[in-house]
Formats: structure tokens, C-alpha cells, sequence
């Protein structure tokens, strides 16, 4: 179905994994492109691979989207995950790119259901894992 924004169609492979990801916790990560006006899954993440893993998947130069299922302790020692969406847009990328991947993010992300903290990032510092534990506390 196109998003009446952009005009993307959101490939069902997205969700179907997104939903792997969510319930059977088959992947670390997913990463997703914007390809012939519909967006796509580009990289699985294994539920092995770290958080260095994922960031070497994200272009230096190209714009994004990404799920991060982060696991972490809470105060009191106790493990649980969150659900990232990550908004990858890095200041060297196209201006048409980052326009896209803009006008398609919210329609995208309705599509993922299950996302519980979104970030937003131009350069790894913006979701460095201190951004990760500060945000899902």
C-alpha cells in the first residue's frame, strides 16, 4: 500500500520480519532501504551479532531505517528489552534522501507494530549506547 506522503509502499517482508523480531526474537536488528519507491529489508541482524555489529550496517553517507531490540538490566538487576526505531540520516546524505525517508518515516513506523522508543540520529554519537540506556530507562 503507498503512503500518501511519499508514494512508498512498505514491502510485507518489513513487517513480517519486524514481527519475527518482536515475538520469537529471531533478529538483533534490521536494517531497511528505500528502493524503487518502496521500502525493503536490507540487512537481519542475528540475535548474536552487538550493537557494533549493527552500527557497521548503517552508511556513512545514506540514509535508513533500523529496529534495535536492546537488552539491558534495570536498577534493580532485573533484564528486559526495548524496541528501537532509529532514524538514520546522516548530514552527508543526499538532500532528496533525507526529504524521502522523512516524508515516509511516521506512515513506516505505524506499519511496525510494537515500536516503543524512536531516536533520531545524523552521526553515531546521536544513538551511541549511552543514548540507548538513557532512553530506555
Amino acid at each position: 500500500m503507498a503512503n500518501a506522503a511519499s508514494g512508498m509502499a512498505v514491502h510485507d517482508d518489513c513487517k513480517l520480519k519486524f514481527m519475527e523480531l518482536k515475538t520469537k526474537r529471531t533478529y538483533r536488528f534490521i536494517v531497511f532501504k528505500i528502493e524503487e519507491k518502496q521500502i525493503i529489508v536490507e540487512k537481519l541482524g542475528e540475535p548474536a551479532e552487538s550493537y557494533e555489529d549493527f552500527c557497521t550496517h548503517l552508511p556513512a553517507d545514506e540514509c535508513r531505517y533500523a529496529v534495535y531490540d536492546f537488552d539491558f538490566l534495570t536498577k534493580e538487576s532485573v533484564p528486559k528489552s526495548r524496541i528501537f526505531f532509529i532514524a538514520w540520516s546522516p548530514d552527508t546524505s543526499k538532500v532528496r534522501s533525507k526529504m524521502i525517508y522523512a516524508s515516509s518515516k511516521d506512515r513506516f513506523k505505524r506499519e511496525l507494530d510494537g515500536i516503543q522508543i524512536e531516536l533520531q540520529a545524523t552521526d553515531p554519537t546521536e544513538m551511541g549506547l549511552d543514548v540507548f540506556k538513557s532512553r530506555a530507562n
